[in-house]
């Protein structure tokens, strides 16, 4: 299902005092299948931009279409657009709100009038796809479980509504390395053997450069930059003049070009890196 943003701005208190602009004329489409990797600095509109998706906010100027759907024009599109477009905030755990496991990742399906059976049939999937055994936890509190564990839980209850897009605003930010790494890689493996649509706000430039197939950078409300993660991680200085990072691997390589080597200046891994270098210290070698 294909996402079109056309012309969109969003003026936050417009005509009040305290206005501000946080997206100016906004021009977007994301296909199908696409794992979109969104960065940019704090105030960059990332996180007004992904709430426009699901029309959680409505622009002040322009439109935003979710396959056959018009988010502004016909507002009683808006239920049927949330539940093909699911949007997971940063710190989700703090939406955990049922006595029971169960009962949270149920609450979105059981709003859309499903029969019983395919509540639970729709819960033990969700669970089973943020690798938390149904049978063990379903009963549970939530809030008697790890931060990670209820990460996934609230990540849950977004997929029972089974989206074919997700959107995820920072899911990993206060997780340790390991949660992080777990999540994410369950979010992989659901684009991949799903063939849902991913986007993913995010400031850590190695996870983006890691999973992402297409990279959007956000600055000041607009987007500045579009491309493939090694065509937008190789410019590295663009990067730092908008106040972002690069990969680690990225700043080394770019170092070493500075340094006179002639090294690719498009690796986004340590392995990559470390193949490039090797190639190019035997070459040097046989010189």
């Amino acid at each position: 299902m294909r996402i079109i943003v056309e012309n969109v701005a969003y003026t936050y208190k417009a005509g009040s005092p305290f206005e501000a602009q946080a997206l100016k004329d906004i021009n977007l489409t994301i296909e199908p299948g696409e794992f979109v990797g969104l960065i940019g600095h704090t105030g960059s509109g990332k996180s007004t931009l992904v709430q426009h998706l699901n029309g959680l906010l409505l622009p002040t100027e322009g439109n935003v279409y979710v396959g056959d759907l018009d988010v502004v024009s016909n507002k009683g599109n808006l239920r049927q657009i949330r539940q093909r477009v699911g949007l997971v905030f940063q710190y989700p755990e703090h939406q955990l709100f049922e006595e029971t496991v169960f009962n949270d990742v149920a609450f979105g399906p059981k709003n859309l009038g499903l029969e019983p059976g395919e509540i639970e049939r729709r819960v033990k999937r969700a669970l089973e796809m943020v690798r938390l055994d149904y049978e063990t936890i379903k009963d549970r509190s939530p809030f008697a479980l790890s931060g990670g564990q209820m990460r996934r839980v609230a990540i849950a209850g977004v997929l029972a509504m089974e989206p074919q897009i997700l959107i995820l605003d920072e899911p990993t930010a206060g997780l340790d390395p390991t949660g992080r790494d777990e999540i994410l890689e369950e979010i992989a493996k659901m684009h991949s053997t799903l063939g849902i649509t991913v986007v993913l706000v995010s400031h850590n430039m190695e996870d983006v450069a890691r999973y992402a197939n297409r990279v959007i950078v956000m600055d000041q409300g607009q987007i500045a930059m579009d491309g493939s993660p090694r065509e937008i991680f190789s410019q590295v200085d663009q990067l730092q003049s908008l106040g972002l990072g690069v990969p680690m691997v990225g700043v080394l390589m770019a170092k070493l070009n500075s340094l006179g080597h002639n090294l690719r200046g498009d690796i986004l891994t340590v392995e990559e890196a470390s193949n490039e270098i090797l190639m190019w210290l035997r070459g040097k070698k046989d010189a």
